[in-house]
């Protein structure tokens, strides 16, 4: 009986062989920036801008999106929450007091990587473990980042 019950349990929380509560991996997170680093390069930082902040656009897959911060703090695009554009975001702080934005800013300056911190899940409500991909932009004082949950 118990064999079953999980069965129907994993068949129930599966759709097509994707975990249907499965967000954006790291490695996702970081193939992401990169073609949003491409697609920089190609198109220039205008359309960037507005490809980015689209929610419904080739940049946002699931829980994964791009958002562009300048060095000084100041949010240039946001796939998941186009409210954010145009604040500074340099003195956020995560659940823990953590001023992530300001440990993303200065490892982007460095050459790029993760950030870790604890933010609210959109689709869950609660705090949870959540990590950042950084990459600095060539040409601007600013970075490009996609995060997921853990």
């Amino acid at each position: 009986m118990y064999k079953h019950l999980v069965g129907l349990l994993v068949l129930a929380l599966t759709l097509g062989g994707q975990t249907l509560w499965a967000g954006g991996t790291a490695p996702e997170a970081e193939e992401m920036v990169q073609k949003g680093l491409d697609f920089i390069k190609a198109n220039g930082k205008e359309k960037a801008v507005e490809a980015f902040s689209n929610p419904t656009g080739e940049f946002v897959k699931g829980d994964l999106y791009l958002f562009i911060v300048e060095n000084q703090g100041l949010t240039l695009a946001h796939g998941g929450n186009p409210k954010l554009i145009g604040k500074n975001m340099a003195e956020l702080k995560d659940a823990n007091g953590k001023l992530f934005i300001k440990e993303m800013i200065d490892l982007a300056q460095t050459g790029g990587g993760w950030v870790d911190y604890k933010w609210t899940n959109p689709e869950t409500k609660k705090v949870q473990d959540k990590s950042t991909f950084v990459k600095p932009i060539e040409g601007m004082q600013a970075f490009l980042g996609c995060g997921i949950y853990k």
